[in-house]
C-alpha cells in the first residue's frame, strides 16, 4: 500500500473514499464536513444523519453527492462537545479503514482527524493516524493508496515528518 501526502482541498481529490472527521450525530457543520457538504451537496448529510447516532470512535459510509470520490466514510471522532482524544483518533481511523475494506475501496483520503474543530495537537495525531495505517494488514484489504490530505502548511509539514520517521528502513 502507497502512502501519499496532499496539500489542499479534501474535495478536490478523485479517489474513492474521502473521510470526513465527523461528530457522533454526523451531522456536517464546520472544518472538514462543512467543506464535503458544500463541494458534494446536502444529500450527504441527510443520508449519514440516517445512519446516526454511531459510538464515538466509529465509521460509517455514504455516497458522495457530486464530489469526485464515490463515498464518504464518516469517522465520528468526537461527541457533541466537539472534543477528542487520542483513543477516538485511533479507532476512528482504525474503523474508518475497516470500512473501506468492507466496500473493496482502493483509494482513501484522510484529514488530520480532530485537529481541526477538535483541537487536537497535529504531531499526536500524524503519529496515531499513521501507525493505524501501517498496521492495516494488507491481506485484509484492496488498499493501495491513502491519502492524508492537509490543508495548512505546517500540518504538511508535521505528517511528511512523521511518516519519514516512521517507514525509515530499522
Amino acid at each position: 500500500m502507497k502512502i501519499e501526502l496532499f496539500h489542499g482541498d479534501i474535495t478536490q481529490l478523485e479517489l474513492d473514499a474521502l473521510v470526513n472527521a465527523a461528530n457522533n450525530r454526523l451531522w456536517m457543520g464546520a472544518g472538514v464536513a462543512g467543506a464535503i457538504k458544500r463541494a458534494g451537496g446536502s444529500r450527504i448529510e441527510a443520508e449519514a444523519v440516517g445512519k446516526g447516532p454511531v459510538a464515538i470512535g466509529e465509521a460509517v459510509v455514504t455516497g458522495a453527492g457530486s464530489l469526485k470520490a464515490k463515498y464518504v466514510i464518516h469517522a465520528a471522532v468526537m461527541g457533541q462537545d466537539l472534543t477528542t482524544d487520542a483513543d477516538k483518533i485511533r479507532r476512528a481511523t482504525g474503523n474508518s479503514l475497516l470500512r473501506a475494506a468492507e466496500m473493496g475501496i482502493e483509494s482513501i483520503a484522510f484529514p488530520a482527524l480532530g485537529t481541526g474543530v477538535g483541537g487536537f495537537p497535529v504531531e499526536e495525531c500524524a503519529r496515531i493516524m499513521i501507525d493505524e495505517v501501517l498496521k492495516c494488514p494488507p491481506d485484509e484489504t484492496r488498499l493501495k493508496k491513502v491519502v492524508f490530505v492537509l490543508f495548512d502548511e505546517r500540518s504538511y509539514r508535521v505528517f511528511q515528518r512523521e511518516l519519514e520517521w516512521q517507514t525509515k528502513p530499522a
